[in-house]
C-alpha cells in the first residue's frame, strides 16, 4: 500500500478488507483481464455496466461537494468529478468503440440488479450521511481500481502489449489514476482524525459493504447476470 506512514484509519480499513480484495483480485474476469483471455461480450457487458454505474459514481462527488467544509477540499472533489464525468467517461467511450459499442448504446444501457443496488446504497449514503460517510462509499472503487492495474502490470508485465485490455491496464496502472485514489486515502485519513469508535465503526461498515458490491459487480459481468425477466 503506497501510502504515508501517518495514515492511520485507512492502515485499518485496507487491513481488514483483504479478504475481500484477495477475491476480487482471483476472479476470473479480473484475471482473465490480465491475461488477455477475457472473452469479448463479457468485456462488453462490463463497459456498459460500468458506463452507467459512472454516472451515479460520478453524483457521489457533486454530493461530497456540498458536504466540504472548506474551499480547497470542495475544489479538489469537483475537480475529481470534472475528470471522471470528461476523463474516464470518455475513455469509456472511446474504448467501448473499439469494441463496436456505440455512446447511444452504452447511454440507453439498464443498470443490473446488482449495479443498481450498489449504486442506491453509495447515494443513500450520500444524501443521509456525512462527508466521512461519502468517501468511505466512494474509495473502494478508486483504490481497489489502482489495486488491481498494479497487479495485473506486475503479474503479466511485458505481456500486456499485445492483451486487446491492455488499453484498460494502462488506465488503472497509470499516475494520473493513482493520484486520484491517493487523495481520496488522505482524505479519508483527515476526515477521520480524533472521531469516536462508534463513528469509525460505521465508516468501515460502509467500506466493507461497498467493497463485497465490487466483488458481485465483477462477478455479475463475469456471468453477464441481468433482470430475470
Amino acid at each position: 500500500m503506497e501510502i504515508s506512514k501517518a495514515s492511520k484509519f485507512t492502515e485499518r480499513l485496507y487491513e481488514n478488507v483483504q479478504p475481500i480484495w484477495e477475491k476480487i483480485h482471483s476472479h476470473q474476469f479480473v484475471q482473465q483481464l490480465g491475461d488477455g483471455t477475457l472473452p469479448r461480450e463479457k468485456f462488453a457487458h462490463y463497459m456498459k455496466q460500468d458506463y452507467v454505474y459512472l454516472i451515479d459514481y460520478a453524483k457521489l462527488f457533486a454530493a461530497a461537494v456540498t458536504k466540504a467544509r472548506d474551499l480547497e477540499t470542495m475544489d479538489k472533489l469537483s475537480k475529481v468529478l470534472h475528470e471522471t464525468l470528461h476523463f474516464e467517461m470518455e475513455l469509456h467511450r472511446q474504448y467501448a468503440a473499439e469494441f463496436g459499442i456505440s455512446r447511444e448504446e452504452l447511454e440507453a444501457t439498464k443498470p443490473t440488479p446488482i449495479n443498481l443496488a450498489y449504486t442506491r446504497y453509495m447515494l443513500n449514503a450520500a444524501q443521509n450521511g456525512t462527508l466521512a460517510e461519502v468517501v468511505s462509499c466512494l474509495l473502494p472503487c478508486a483504490w481497489d481500481y489502482w489495486e488491481i492495474g498494479k497487479l495485473l502490470r506486475k503479474q503479466y508485465g511485458e505481456r500486456i502489449t499485445s492483451n486487446p485490455y491492455a488499453k484498460w491496464i494502462d488506465t488503472y496502472d497509470s499516475e494520473t489514476f493513482a493520484e486520484g485514489a491517493k487523495w481520496l486515502i488522505k482524505l479519508m485519513d483527515e476526515l477521520t482524525e480524533g472521531l469516536p469508535e462508534r463513528e469509525l465503526a460505521l465508516l468501515e461498515e460502509h467500506f466493507q459493504i461497498t467493497s463485497k458490491y465490487e466483488y458481485l459487480f465483477w462477478d455479475m459481468n463475469y456471468y453477464e447476470h441481468d433482470w430475470p425477466i
